[in-house]
């Protein structure tokens, strides 16, 4: 264990540690076993979103331990504490899935007030689910004392009848159930086989996708997005990331120095050449938000749509988070972005090294086809793309990694909540050629922008997955594939184009040319504009409702707060 004097006359924790009046507050402490030099040293808070709730965060708590022994060998002072997490996995496919996106945002507000109220200096956030990883992400930018991130680490695979599956596999397996190509038993036996361990969803999903964005972005260390939960390595990168977030305190690095404009672009390449989750299009605004820089849905799918696609990663191609770190992991897929000339090198991260610096040994391996190098990639073009058009003037966005054609022309089939397309899809009510309309499920409006794998999943089990299109003001799943447009914009609560979209409209999709267009004259339109009336939802009380008043559009990142921008001091600074 370290032994040093630490100056806390710029430290949060001075507050509640130093000084004659602070006698009352020190007393709590040793009610809780701190010995007087562990009062006087740097207070970290350990933030976990531990609970019983999912894989995906079951074994943050075992995390958490390393963590706090890390800190401790290095003079500073532990303090764990746990925040919320909606599972998306448990959430998907009914009301729950509205508490989804709303809980980004309070897990950021939740971590920021146990900071704030307790006056600590430094922090270790552990994610594992979605919305908790830019959740705890965003509260370390608003913050803005010294921190680590790391991901609890990914589910190993499931087996099932000799080939690797995720929980993926499930949701569409509901669908060939339900069209009559799986039987009762085969369904059983898959959902029982698909997650065989702790941690998040295996593929190139959301929690994987924004896992990779941690590392590419500066704020976790090297390597620890990749190793499975159950791995004992796991620990040991807990460990490092105690001893890290001691050396930033020391040299005074903050996640502002670390989270720069080019760190965003680092981190939009990745999520591109990953072939990663259209919710990056939420999340990174949102980042970035809380670092006072303005990064738009725009400005991602522009990176996305000119880096090349250079992991083979479901759902869009064959292999899951495990085979990634098989090959080297997430060092590995940086270290052939390096080379190519696609990533800025120079950017700071928490090892206190550059990005460049820190990837200077990886040798990228030759034997292997999970990951290709930027000079052979899987397709010149990111696995995620921008659509604008008159159906979506503020944008849209869609995963075209696996897709074989990036055009539909078809005719809008329309509903107003993802239960009636659900209904619809279980009943075979629709055909080849429809564009399949789910409104009314945006940020304002949902309120909460559900995801739609319980949908998508069905429609691709019952074998149309390349025969339908489905557009929505909400979102989808990082698991979801298939020509499924999500974040259509204005949403459809505000009075969105797609709120006038009528039953046999044509509607014309263009993901070469980044168009997304309704056949429908302007004249018609504004007809249609002057007869819509706003809806209203269910949630009249309560914190959904509350987030439906705040919540600003998805293409700015579904923010509710004014942001860094608007802010006249900073925690860290207290």
């Amino acid at each position: 264990m370290t032994t040093r004097s630490w100056d806390k006359s710029r430290m949060p924790s001075r507050h509640v540690t130093v000084g004659p009046g602070r006698a009352p507050h020190r007393s709590y402490y040793y009610a809780m076993g701190l010995t007087e030099e562990e009062i006087n040293q740097p207070f970290v808070g350990v933030a976990t979103c531990w609970n019983e709730a999912a894989p995906c965060n079951i074994a943050l708590s075992r995390q958490a331990q390393s963590v706090k022994k890390g800190v401790s060998e290095t003079g500073g002072t532990p303090r764990e504490f746990t925040t919320i997490t909606v599972t998306d996995g448990i959430a998907m496919g009914h009301q729950g899935m509205k508490s989804s996106l709303v809980s980004r945002d309070l897990i950021a507000d939740s971590v920021e007030l146990t900071m704030r109220g307790h006056c600590y200096d430094a922090l270790v956030g552990l994610a594992g689910c979605d919305k908790s990883l830019p959740g705890m992400m965003m509260a370390m930018l608003r913050l803005n004392v010294p921190s680590v991130f790391m991901y609890g680490g990914s589910i190993l695979p499931g087996k099932f009848k000799g080939r690797d599956v995720t929980v993926v596999d499930v949701f569409e397996a509901v669908g060939m159930h339900s069209a009559g190509n799986m039987s009762d038993a085969d369904l059983h036996e898959l959902e029982c086989a698909a997650c065989p361990s702790a941690g998040a969803c295996g593929g190139q999903f959301t929690a994987n996708t924004m896992a990779t964005v941690s590392e590419a972005i500066g704020l976790a260390l090297p390597g620890s997005a990749g190793s499975p939960a159950p791995y004992e390595e796991r620990d040991r990168f807990a460990v490092s990331s105690g001893r890290a977030v001691m050396n930033l305190v020391e040299n005074r690095i903050r996640p502002r120095d670390i989270v720069t404009l080019k760190a965003l672009q680092n981190a939009a390449v990745v999520v591109g050449a990953t072939g990663g989750s259209t919710n990056a299009g939420l999340h990174l605004p949102a980042i970035a938000h809380e670092a006072g820089i303005r990064f738009t849905m725009d400005d991602v799918v522009e990176i996305m749509r000119r880096t090349p696609y250079i992991a083979d990663l479901k759902p869009g191609g064959k292999y899951v988070a495990f085979d990634v770190f098989k090959v080297g992991g997430m060092p590995v897929i940086i270290k052939a972005l390096l080379d190519g000339g696609l990533l800025h090198g120079d950017c700071l991260t928490v090892t206190g090294k550059t990005l460049a610096e820190n990837h200077k040994d990886v040798v990228f391996p030759t034997d292997q086809d999970v990951i290709y190098p930027v000079s052979r990639p899987i397709s010149p073009t990111g696995g995620v793309v921008g659509l604008k058009g008159n159906l979506a003037p503020d944008g849209a966005i869609v995963k075209v990694a696996g897709l074989h054609n990036l055009r539909f022309e078809g005719t809008a089939l329309c509903f107003d909540s993802e239960e009636e397309c659900f209904a619809a899809v279980q009943a075979r009510a629709y055909k080849a050629g429809d564009v399949l309309v789910i409104r009314y499920e945006g940020p304002k409006g949902g309120p909460g922008m559900r995801e739609m794998l319980s949908t998508t999943g069905a429609i691709y089990g019952q074998d149309m997955g390349e025969k339908v299109a489905l557009i929505t003001d909400g979102r989808f799943s990082g698991g979801t594939r298939g020509f499924c447009i999500g974040h259509v914009g204005p949403e459809a609560a505000v009075g969105g184009p797609i709120a006038l979209l009528k039953n046999g409209d044509k509607i014309v999709i263009d993901a070469t040319k980044g168009t997304i267009d309704m056949l429908v004259s302007d004249a018609e339109m504004a007809e249609r504009k002057q007869a819509w009336k706003p809806r209203r939802t269910d949630y009249n009380s309560g914190a959904i409702w509350k987030y439906a008043q705040l919540v600003g559009p998805a293409h700015l990142g579904a923010l509710t707060h004014p942001g860094t921008e608007a802010e006249s001091h900073c925690y860290a600074d207290i």
